[in-house]
């Protein structure tokens, strides 16, 4: 085939993922080798919405040897371009005066939805044909794709995150002392869920196991401790628990508002962004535990930002590859508007329009599904308090005397988190 005259524009979006200068190579590549111009955008969509555009024009030999490198050659950016018709004109006729007739986007549910609306504004304002694809990047690995499916980068942020868990969980042992690990994943609880299991941490705390739109912070506080006094009640004086950061959303500004560390703006409002999550947790967590007379003081640490740009593993590298392939096989039969995954061991483009949640105009998140075999046997093995627990007169004698509380008082205040 010749497909001389197509120019092809790289952009990623959003935070970084192991895996996407292999998507960049992979594309390039086969993109070069069918006569197609290759053009890397810098910086994301930022610079399209300037006059300050950058752009690099890439080839085989630029790009052969990145595949096993972290981070992104382009850089990355979190700008939005759909923030108003303007901003989205710019970016379009930019995108012409370069020639660019089809985009590979890398990045998540909002770069695939910025790739979705600048392919419509073009088409339906300009009267231009922009041909698109999306390849999904992010280690929360919360984009709808097929059950089992995961997103690019989450296998390399899941086996270093586990990796550092692991070592804490050898520290914890050594020096009889209880670690606190946050994770990234902002609206799901798939990198923390599986770091705990990969790590077989003592317990994992994720916000899909929560009914409702709201959690108590009270209620993830009681799951904790109460985990750390049955761990007690087994004579272990040492664990790590595993929290996802998408908890936080859940809990109501008003109880965070609440806690003298959080910060506030000039009306009284919760500065989310300023929000150390691992630090709020582990100070309500050992004042619970001093309340108690539980002489045991938790640290916390998080894990996010040393496992976004580390090295893809082999996983990875070839997942990414394959992703890469798949995009400009899509793009060169015609296609456009498209989600592009392997399934069944085949090249699979999912149409945007069957993942896009009709509320919002934006990709569905995918969230762990706490009715799967993959969480009922990560839960299984976790140290949390049960139904069983409060039935053994036993154990539940011997975990009020650590609370210092009366078997009757224990049950008041755990029986809830086992279910009673």
């Amino acid at each position: 085939m010749n497909f001389k005259g197509n120019t092809l524009a790289l952009i990623c979006g959003g935070g970084p993922a192991p895996g996407i200068n292999n998507v960049i190579a992979s594309v390039t590549i086969e993109a070069r080798n069918n006569g197609w111009d290759v053009l890397g955008i810098c910086d994301g969509f930022s610079r399209l919405a300037t006059a300050n555009k950058r752009v690099i024009p890439l080839t085989i030999d630029m790009v052969s040897r990145i595949h096993t490198e972290g981070g992104s050659i382009l850089r990355t950016s979190r700008f939005n371009p759909t923030k108003s018709e303007q901003t989205l004109k710019t970016v379009v006729e930019n995108l012409v005066d370069l020639g660019v007739t089809h985009i590979v986007t890398i990045g998540g549910d909002d770069t695939a939805y910025a790739a979705y609306k600048l392919s419509e504004f073009a088409r339906e304002k300009l009267g231009l044909n922009i041909h698109f694809v999306h390849v999904p990047k992010t280690i929360d690995n919360d984009l709808p794709l097929p059950e089992g499916l995961p997103t690019f980068g989450f296998e390399t942020a899941r086996a270093l995150g586990a990796e550092l868990v692991m070592n804490l969980m050898e520290d914890a042992k050594t020096m009889g002392r209880w670690f606190l690990v946050v994770t990234m994943g902002r609206s799901s609880g798939h990198l923390a869920l599986g770091i705990g299991k990969s790590a077989s941490a003592t317990l994992t705390v994720i916000p899909e196991e929560f009914e409702g739109d709201t959690i108590c912070l009270k209620h993830i506080i009681d799951i904790m401790s109460g985990a750390i006094i049955k761990r007690l009640a087994l004579e272990k004086d040492h664990g790590v628990i595993v929290a996802a950061e998408g908890l936080i959303s859940k809990i109501p500004s008003q109880e965070l508002a609440a806690i003298d560390s959080i910060e506030k703006d000039d009306y009284g409002h919760v500065r989310y962004a300023e929000i150390n999550f691992s630090d709020v947790l582990k100070k309500q967590l050992n004042g619970e535990l001093k309340k108690m007379g539980i002489p045991i003081s938790v640290q916390n640490k998080e894990i996010g930002y040393e496992v976004r740009c580390a090295p893809p593993n082999p996983f990875d590298v070839e997942y990414t590859r394959n992703l890469g392939y798949g995009a400009f096989e899509f793009l060169a039969g015609g296609g456009t508007n498209a989600v592009i995954t392997i399934q069944n061991n085949q090249l699979t483009p999912i149409p945007f329009d069957e993942i896009v949640d009709p509320a919002t105009g934006k990709m569905r998140i995918r969230l762990v599904d706490t009715n799967s075999l993959q969480y009922r046997i990560a839960k299984e093995y976790m140290i949390r308090l049960e139904r069983g627990d409060f039935a053994s007169e036993f154990l539940l004698n011997k975990m009020s005397r650590i609370a210092n509380m009366t078997p009757q008082q224990f049950v008041e205040k755990y029986g809830y988190v086992a279910g009673l």
